[in-house]
């Protein structure tokens, strides 16, 4: 990894752009040079042959092809082939990882049978600060479960030690998506594994960004989006990671046909397909897949390592120009400085944080804001320049000493995604 040099100005940033590595890749993307765009934990670019595959698919698969294409064209292995490439990207074996449904669901699918094969273990775990979502999943599942199922958040600070004999499940975002620190997924895991518990590892702020090795880390269980730094498109499909090992002890307690062993000879009573498969539950979402196969293998292509290294220069590069040119304005610094505690993005806390996001949008610079103090900067690897995260930086100082942020029509709450 290239070390930052000791000056930064915006000439030095074009040097580093000029010795990318990864240059290239940004040229796959569509993107406007007017914008600066530091958004990629929210929502990816979408690739250039995006629409061309999508075009092939409606015309000649959809089009012509018809109900024929399920077989013809792979639709219907497409969920498997698709999870097979990601497995690639995040330390998985073949058959160990599956495309289909959102996020949400798949963390239902997995946290409930987990809590369902383990009825002697009552508490399913999770930190205070995780993301809401993968909270409500949580409870709902333990409420559903009952029989005196619990759910228990604590400080992060506090989590291996409350593992404990009572513990099923552990579920942990694996970067904060709010200041974007990254747990010790070995370690954490190590520990719940020590007191006979398993570990959902939530990765939608992670994969595509860094470099994740599950098998490394000895996981159970994760999932994780496709639209943040996959570049799978809005509401792009999730993916479920299940450890071999485990996929003859759990089962999908949504029972759709296509997790059935034989789901077209439609019969009466549900047998389980083996492996992977019976994760499975309703019909893929082939269009939204084939948009999603076209990222992953970008992705693929650069190498994980290759673009942990550039999220690593580009977040620190961040922190440095905001050590010099912001900190005067009252940021402050949420993120580890620590390139191995961090995902691929920066959180800046202020009082004014909404307003002060809201005044650097309309200067074409999109982050976004997390209640309550938070500006958070993602930078997507894959597309980000280093001459982005100057122009960024140059721009939020611009709005501070303008004081553009303090105008009435940036006061007013509206969602900033």
């Amino acid at each position: 990894m290239t070390t930052l040099p000791a000056t930064i100005d915006r000439a030095a940033c074009e040097r580093l752009d000029a010795g990318d590595p990864l240059r290239a890749f940004r040229d796959r993307f569509l993107c406007d040079d007017d914008l600066v765009y530091l958004d990629g934990n929210s929502l990816g670019r979408i690739p250039r042959e995006t629409p061309r595959r999508l075009a092939t698919l409606l015309g000649d698969e959809w089009g012509r092809g018809l109900v024929r294409s399920w077989t013809s064209a792979g639709w219907m292995e497409s969920p498997l082939r698709c999870g097979d490439a990601i497995a690639e990207i995040i330390g998985a074996g073949p058959g160990e990882v599956l495309v289909t449904d959102s996020t949400s669901v798949d963390l239902f699918k997995l946290a409930a049978a987990v809590m369902d094969a383990r009825p002697r273990r009552r508490v399913l775990l999770t930190e205070h600060e995780n993301f809401p979502t993968d909270r409500y999943i949580a409870g709902g599942v333990t409420e559903l479960l009952g029989a005196g199922r619990m759910l228990r958040s604590v400080p992060r600070q506090e989590i291996s030690a409350a593992i404990d004999d009572d513990t099923a499940l552990l579920l942990l975002t694996h970067v904060d998506f709010r200041t974007g620190e990254r747990f010790d997924m070995r370690a954490l895991t190590d520990a719940a594994h020590a007191k006979g518990a398993l570990v959902l590892w939530d990765l939608s702020h992670s994969t595509g960004a860094i470099n994740v090795d599950l098998h490394a880390a000895g996981a159970d269980l994760a999932t994780g989006c496709g639209y943040k730094y996959l570049n799978g498109g809005p509401g792009a499909p999730a993916y479920l990671f299940v450890n071999t090992p485990l996929q003859s002890e759990l089962r999908n307690p949504i029972r759709g046909w296509l997790g059935h062993e034989s789901p077209f000879t439609y019969e009466p009573e549900y047998r389980g397909a083996t492996g992977i498969r019976q994760w499975m539950s309703g019909s893929p979402p082939i269009i939204a897949i084939a948009s999603l196969r076209v990222a992953v293998d970008i992705a693929r292509e650069a190498g994980m390592q290759q673009l942990e290294d550039k999220a690593a220069q580009l977040t620190e590069l961040f922190i440095r120009l905001s050590d010099e040119r912001l900190a005067e304005h009252g940021f402050e610094l949420a993120t580890p400085r620590d390139a191995s505690r961090r995902g691929a993005q920066v959180s800046l806390r202020h009082p004014s944080g909404y307003p002060v996001v809201r005044a650097l949008i309309e200067r074409s610079v999109v982050g976004d804001f997390r209640d309550p103090d938070i500006c958070r900067f993602g930078l997507a690897p894959l597309y980000t320049r280093f001459v982005d995260v100057w122009d960024g930086v140059d721009r939020l100082d611009a709005v501070m000493r303008s004081g553009d942020f303090r105008r009435e029509e940036f006061q007013s709450r509206v969602p900033i995604t």
